[in-house]
């Protein structure tokens, strides 16, 4: 694998977090999963409450990016940083696919995009920095805690927005995929504080991302 300089670098990351954050349609590999209407019925409320939900699932998607790319950019092993970029590839599909569904929904991603991509992406080269079973030890507890909140978020969508709830159920199948990847590649069970740091910071971004 070759290795770049310093500002290679510096330039490949600067164009992830630009496309992640400005042009999510340019990273998308795969069609919009469903068959159900792309635009759903709604009154106003079950419009807005949908786009609550999916513009969480877009912030979500925004931090994976960088959490996946973070963690590519100081993995040690080419095993380790190439599954991290496979995973992020398809956590690409993931947000554009939110993205897709906001406008469908007549709203727009979260005004903290930046914030969640900056944050993530240090958390992930951090985690990185102590080793690669620990970075996938950040992943496959990442991926069951987001598996549990997709399952949620299907549930308490609105009984007419069906495409939704089948783009949530393949992300969903995705996220349990890339946690039995990191799983079996030898990943290190957190220690204690941090799954509940994890959860407390994730609901932080939850909070904001309904609303803003």
């Amino acid at each position: 694998m070759r290795r770049y300089s310093a500002l290679e670098s510096v330039t490949i990351e600067l164009d992830r977090a630009l496309r992640t954050l400005a042009a999510p349609d340019s990273i998308q590999n795969r069609e919009l999963p469903g068959s159900a209407p792309v635009r759903p019925v709604l009154n106003e409320r079950e419009r807005k409450h949908a786009a609550g939900l999916m513009r969480i699932n877009h912030a979500g998607e925004v931090a994976a990016q960088a959490l996946y790319f973070g963690h590519a950019a100081q993995a040690r092993a080419p095993e380790t940083r190439a599954l991290m970029l496979n995973a992020a590839r398809e956590e690409g599909d993931h947000l554009a696919w939110c993205a897709q569904r906001l406008k469908s929904l007549g709203s727009q991603p979260s005004l903290f995009g930046p914030v969640w991509y900056g944050g993530a992406y240090a958390l992930g080269a951090l985690s990185a920095r102590v080793s690669d079973r620990f970075a996938l030890g950040f992943v496959a507890e990442t991926e069951a805690q987001v598996e549990a909140h997709l399952l949620d978020h299907q549930t308490r969508l609105p009984e007419a927005d069906l495409r939704s709830r089948e783009v949530l159920a393949q992300m969903r199948g995705d996220e349990i995929a890339h946690g039995a990847q990191a799983s079996a590649a030898g990943a290190q069970k957190l220690p204690w504080p941090v799954p509940t740091l994890m959860r407390k910071a994730a609901d932080v971004m939850r909070a904001v991302a309904y609303r803003i």
